[in-house]
């Protein structure tokens, strides 16, 4: 939880592996995360959200889970964004074609069909050597507009590549207006008389000065593994990489070898790479450096990073610019898609310098 300056003044342990929250006055509703998907097995005793006071204590649970025929695909059969309006609760599973509004004990009061669909099923492991889940992508994004109605963002096929935005009557749940979007990202305002502007994203971000980027911060002096100190400023002129992780992580181990093969696409003089280790045993780091054999420098945290830096888990990195500003944040292992994401940022900032210089 931060104040309107930005600054940290609470947090928690999430009530799922990873949540995403709705509030309203001093209530809080937690849901699992659409963006964030883990593998963790369920047995259907967790509720499907969570109600949270303001110091993160669970009050009380609403739902009722659903647990497919593979229990680690539990997290993403019940992921879904949600909403706390006038004191009720919207939910949108984001594998189903479904709009649920629910009442005080989890019920439905009504349910709501986009028929995106035409064919249902739960998701499912894909044969072969990499770890790799189908399922259908429909409800990406929910919200509650300044003029009292619902807009549900989802995909208009399967794969979500084409976008569709809903209008739903939050009383009845009927589909009052359809919008595809016919993009695969994008932004989205809207105003009180419900006039909706659709955005490109990239766009609007190109629009934003650079020197508008936070610094990096709290700024780290650091030893490396021969003890020498290292600081963030070391890495100026640089677009660096400060990665956090630790040897207890398994998404850190399934990470490292993209990193290694990150580091090696750039030259020195552009890219580089800090690997932080918060782990408090030096043994089990360096039984991991050893395992693992980085190209790329290590530094020791000694398990005083997440203090510091109030990350939710492992792995945490943040992209840096040249001069020590953040481009983007990454909470997790994305997988190939998002080390490639990573190498598209790195490649623009990149040219972009070059650009400037010449």
């Amino acid at each position: 939880m931060f104040d309107t300056a930005g600054k940290p003044v609470r947090e928690w342990e999430s009530p799922f592996p990873a949540s995403l929250y709705a509030t309203e006055g001093t209530r809080i509703l937690a849901s699992r995360s659409p963006y964030f998907v883990q593998f963790i097995a369920e047995d259907g005793s967790v509720p499907l959200l969570w109600l949270l006071d303001t110091l993160g204590h669970r009050r009380q649970g609403l739902g009722i889970a659903h647990v497919p025929d593979i229990r680690y695909l539990a997290q993403l059969e019940n992921a879904g964004p949600t909403v706390l309006s006038h004191d009720v609760v919207y939910f949108a599973p984001l594998v189903h074609d479904e709009i649920l509004r629910l009442d005080g004990t989890g019920s439905p009061v009504w349910r709501s069909s986009r028929a995106l669909i035409p064919q249902e099923r739960d998701p499912e492991f894909v044969p072969g050597h990499e770890r790799r889940v189908a399922y259908a992508m429909v409800n990406i994004a929910m919200t509650t507009g300044p003029d009292g109605r619902l807009y549900v963002l989802g995909g208009e096929d399967s794969a979500a590549t084409r976008l569709r935005l809903d209008v739903v009557n939050r009383e009845t749940g009927q589909i009052v207006a359809a919008r595809v979007l016919g993009t695969p990202a994008t932004a989205i305002a809207v105003n009180r008389h419900g006039r909706i502007r659709v955005l490109d994203p990239a766009a609007l971000i190109a629009q934003m000065p650079t020197q508008g980027r936070d610094p990096f911060a709290p700024s780290f002096a650091l030893p490396d593994l021969m003890g020498k100190p290292v600081r963030v400023a070391d890495y100026r002129g640089k677009v660096t990489l400060v990665n956090f992780w630790a040897s207890w992580c398994a998404p850190c181990r399934e990470e490292f070898p993209h990193m290694a093969e990150l580091y090696s696409e750039f030259k020195r003089a552009d890219f580089d790479i800090a690997a932080i280790s918060d782990d408090v045993s030096g043994s089990k780091m360096r039984a991991f450096v050893r395992e693992f054999r980085p190209p790329f420098p290590i530094l020791v945290g000694g398990g005083r990073m997440k203090a510091a830096y109030h990350y939710r888990g492992l792995p945490y990195s943040v992209l840096l610019d040249r001069h020590g500003r953040v481009i983007e944040r990454f909470f997790g292992f994305g997988g190939e898609n998002e080390f490639r994401h990573l190498r598209d940022l790195i490649a623009r900032e990149i040219d972009a310098d070059s650009a400037a210089a010449r």
